[in-house]
């Protein structure tokens, strides 16, 4: 274990905070799967989900030196030059880009007010819970990989990186449950989360061609759209009422 000082606890509070900032895309991804299960399914799936993530996250730590090779350059086509670390984020990027695109088609044809509980309730009976776990842990990978850069990057203990971890995890496991059911119940939000989702798969195709976009940009913009939106649903909660 790390020795306890004021910089060991400054560094564990530092890291928890950023690794549960960034397990919120995981999250978001999560709750939005998870929802077009049977609802007796959706726990067991939302957790073993984010407990996947928890084990990949440290199986990562413990290969850093193979992390750390997914930095080399394996091939260039025209200017770019491609890693293993790139090939995988491209791979993820364009999978939340084509799978958020479908969520979105999915959830807005027709009224999305009047119609989407009954759409939802059809595609429930056909999710299949194993190929939702799989898409789960394909995302698991990709979000891991981003998380253990950076938690290299604050850190060089391994041991204070992995108490970090265990801790926005717990943090995630307790309010996976809340932010799944939030976002199933307003359809509004579960749009603003899957174009949440699209943002996060443009920056990561733009990383993985060597173009960095800060995290806190997405924050931003995703903090300022929600609270907007949640302005939104106050005043028709108001005029519902009267």
């Amino acid at each position: 274990m790390f020795e306890i000082t004021s910089a060991s606890i400054t560094a564990l509070v530092t890291l928890t905070a950023m690794e549960t900032v960034l397990g919120i895309d995981n999250i978001i991804f999560i709750a939005i799967l998870v929802g077009r299960l049977p609802e007796e399914s959706q726990q067991k799936i939302r957790n073993l989900g984010i407990s996947l993530a928890l084990i990949i996250r440290i199986a990562l730590l413990f290969s850093i030196s193979w992390i750390m090779t997914l930095k080399e350059p394996l091939f260039s086509i025209a200017s770019f030059t491609f890693s293993g670390r790139d090939l995988i984020l491209l791979g993820g990027g364009l999978f939340l880009l084509a799978k958020s695109t479908f969520e979105i088609h999915h959830k807005v044809e027709g009224d999305p007010q009047i119609h989407l509980h009954h759409a939802e309730a059809k595609s429930q009976k056909k999710a299949n819970p194993k190929m939702m776990l799989f898409q789960i842990l394909l995302l698991d990978i990709v979000f891991s990989l981003d998380s253990v850069i950076t938690a290299v990057g604050m850190s060089d203990q391994v041991s204070i990186m992995v108490v970090a971890m265990l801790i926005s995890m717990l943090i995630m496991l307790l309010s996976a449950g809340k932010i799944s059911g939030f976002v199933d119940k307003h359809p509004t939000i579960k749009i603003l989360a899957l174009s949440f989702l699209l943002l996060i798969g443009v920056m990561l195709v733009a990383e993985s061609f060597g173009a960095h976009i800060s995290k806190g940009y997405i924050y931003f913009a995703m903090a300022f759209s929600l609270t907007v939106e949640l302005l939104n649903m106050r005043y028709r909660n108001r005029n519902t009422k009267k």
